[in-house]
This record gives structure tokens, C-alpha cells and sequence, in this order.
């Protein structure tokens, strides 16, 4: 069913095209960052939904997050021009003094604990908040209100993965616990779903939920307005997605018409699923909302020489063009870091 949301507001782009003005006049796409390769400009397009997989833009090197643990999703607060990422909080890490002993990876991994670390978009960490007991943190979503920037995740989690989706406000250096009164869980997938992740579309004021069943994975769409009031009735449902069914799910972003999600896996050894010299097996695929029906498909080839090279987290950057987004989990020393590349729209 179509929805007058499903698609940017005239006043999105209004506030886009100006905001281009305003950083240079530059007319087309306007990204901070490294920019494109060689390669990149040169190559033929790629298109997903809306957007341009083939010619990339470094957005981030590879850049360290609050906890040493890779990255898991990532999101954007286009007012104030931040970046959020969640990963899994580290083991040895003591939250608060009543904890008698660090507690181990495995634990917290199962147990769902989360660290949502903030950046300026230029890469600086500006602060950092631990979600105890919510989920694996696959995919996330910002909706910043006024002076409140509230962060969707799952929630609920059973096997260290979500079973619900929560709307949390993020507060630098705090510590939230899933079970506190004070947070809401909403059972917005159908029942009986497993590994439940959000994702937001500000443009749209939407909440995609993405959630496996019986039958496969499946999204449904929400009116962001609608879910605050317990009202889960979806304005599109996709029952079965397509392109997952032997490929491993990174991830999930909402713009105008299409879901684009995220799929692969980090580098194995020759003899493996996925060699360094096949290339990789990461994939941006698109899906149209109003039919379930593919919108496109491509490999992802930038920087075939990162260490490690997971897929992790996808997002769309609204201000002050529409960007898609992606990261990479790259290995250093005693970390795991992100990569982040941004896909300009289809021309």
C-alpha cells in the first residue's frame, strides 16, 4: 500500500539543495571525506534503488570506536551532522562499581550489551553510551527531536538477538539497562519473529523493521508517529526478501521507495567461503517496498585490500545530498575499526 511518506518531502530537498549552496555551490554531490578513487570516477554505474553502487567515496579511513570490538550498524543525526555507531560491548569492560569482576565477551555478546559511541561527522568521537541487555545491534536508527536525539534498537534479545524494538534516548556517558521501567519495547514484528532490527528514515518519518520467521525474512514499514502511540499496523509489508537466502544479513536502511540491505562476510583463508584475490561477497541489493520485488543488485568492490574487510552497517545520509552508506570492520593491532564509503544518487 502506498503512503504519502513513502518518499522525501519536497521540504527534504529544499533544506538538501540549500545546504549544497551553502557548502560551495557544488551542484551535485557534496561529501566530506577522502573522495573517490581513480577507479572510482572512471567506472561504469552500478545502480541499486536510487543510488550509484560503483563509484564510492571514502568517507572515514579506518577509524577506532569507544570499545575495541568491531562495528556492528551505524545511523545519522542529519540536524546536527553526527554519526552514531553501536557495537558490542568489549569483555573486561566493568560498567559500574557493583560489578564485582569484569565480565567476558561471550557474556555480554549473549547477553546483548551495546556501546553506542557519537562522532562529528569528520570522524571525532564526541561521547558514548552502554545499552545493557538489548540486542546484537545489526541495525539501528536516529530521530532527533529538538534538543532529544533518540536512538531505535532492538531490544528483548533471546540467544544475544533481538526479539523487539526499543526508543531510547541517547545520553553521553550513561548506562541503560533493558530491563529499567523507563524503556519501552515495542513487539511490533509478527509473532513468533526472531533477530528483530529497526532502522529509521527520517525524510519519510518511517521505521523499517527488518525480522526472520518461519517462512524467511520479511520488513514491514511504520509510521515513526504511529509506533510511539503502540500502533503497529504497517503501511508495507515484504513477507519474503529477496537475495538472503545463502547470504549473511549486515544490515538494513529505508529511503523513498527502496529498503537497501547489506549482506557478506569478512575474508577467509583461500580454501574458503570468501577469499581476499575472488574479490569479496559484499552486496548492496535494493527492494521496492510497495511490490517486495528487487530493485537491483551489486558487488561491492571498493578497497579489496582492507584487513579483514566485514560488511557492517548501512545508512542513508540525507544532508546535504541523499547518500547511502556503508562500513567496513577492518582489523589493527588490539581493535577492530570502521571504514565508511558513501554511494552517490543515480545520475
Amino acid at each position: 500500500m502506498a503512503h504519502p511518506g513513502s518518499g522525501p518531502s519536497r521540504r527534504t530537498f529544499l533544506i538538501a539543495g540549500t545546504a549544497a549552496l551553502a557548502a560551495g555551490g557544488l551542484g551535485g554531490l557534496a561529501l566530506w571525506g577522502d573522495g573517490r578513487t581513480e577507479d572510482a570516477k572512471n567506472a561504469a554505474p552500478a545502480i541499486a534503488g536510487g543510488f550509484d553502487i560503483a563509484r564510492p567515496t571514502r568517507l572515514w579511513r579506518p577509524t577506532a570506536l569507544n570499545d575495541t570490538t568491531g562495528p556492528q550498524s551505524l545511523a545519522f543525526d542529519d540536524v546536527r551532522r553526527d554519526v552514531y555507531a553501536v557495537q558490542l560491548a568489549q569483555g573486561g569492560l566493568t560498567l559500574e562499581d557493583d560489578e564485582e569482576e569484569p565480565v567476558d565477551a561471550d557474556r555480554r555478546k549473549r547477553d546483548g550489551d551495546l556501546c553506542v559511541t557519537r562522532f562529528s561527522r569528520s570522524g571525532e568521537r564526541l561521547g558514548r553510551m552502554y545499552l545493557r541487555g538489548f540486542g546484537h545491534g545489526v541495525s539501528m536508527g536516529v530521530e532527533p527531536r529538538g534538543d532529544v536525539v533518540w536512538l531505535w534498537v532492538e531490544s528483548r534479545p533471546k540467544s544475544g538477538y533481538g526479539q523487539a524494538v526499543a526508543r531510547v534516548r541517547f545520553a553521553d556517558g550513561a548506562v541503560l539497562d533493558g530491563d529499567d521501567p523507563a524503556v519501552r519495547h515495542h513487539p511490533i514484528a509478527p509473532k513468533g519473529s526472531t533477530r528483530v532490527h529497526p532502522a529509521v528514515d527520517m525524510a519519510g518519518e518511517r521505521l523499517l523493521v527488518s525480522y526472520r520467521h518461519a517462512t524467511g525474512h520479511g520488513y514491514t514499514v511504520h509510521r515513526l508517529r504511529d509506533v510511539v502511540a503502540d500502533d503497529y499496523t504497517p503501511v508495507h509489508r515484504i513477507a519474503r526478501t529477496p537475495h538472503l537466502e545463502d547470504e549473511t544479513f549486515q544490515g538494513c536502511a529505508l529511503y523513498g521507495n527502496h529498503v537497501y540491505q547489506l549482506t557478506g562476510n569478512p575474508y577467509s583463508k583461500a580454501d574458503g567461503r570468501n577469499p581476499r584475490d575472488a574479490g569479496g561477497n559484499t552486496f548492496v541489493s535494493a527492494v521496492d517496498v510497495r511490490t517486495g520485488t528487487s530493485a537491483g543488485r551489486q558487488l561491492v568492490t571498493v578497497d579489496p585490500g582492507l584487513r579483514y574487510r566485514e560488511p557492517e552497517g548501512i545508512a542513508v545520509r540525507l544532508a546535504p545530498d541523499p547518500v547511502l552508506c556503508m562500513g567496513f570492520s577492518v582489523k589493527a593491532a588490539d581493535r577492530r575499526e570502521l571504514a565508511l564509503y558513501g554511494f552517490a544518487p543515480r545520475t
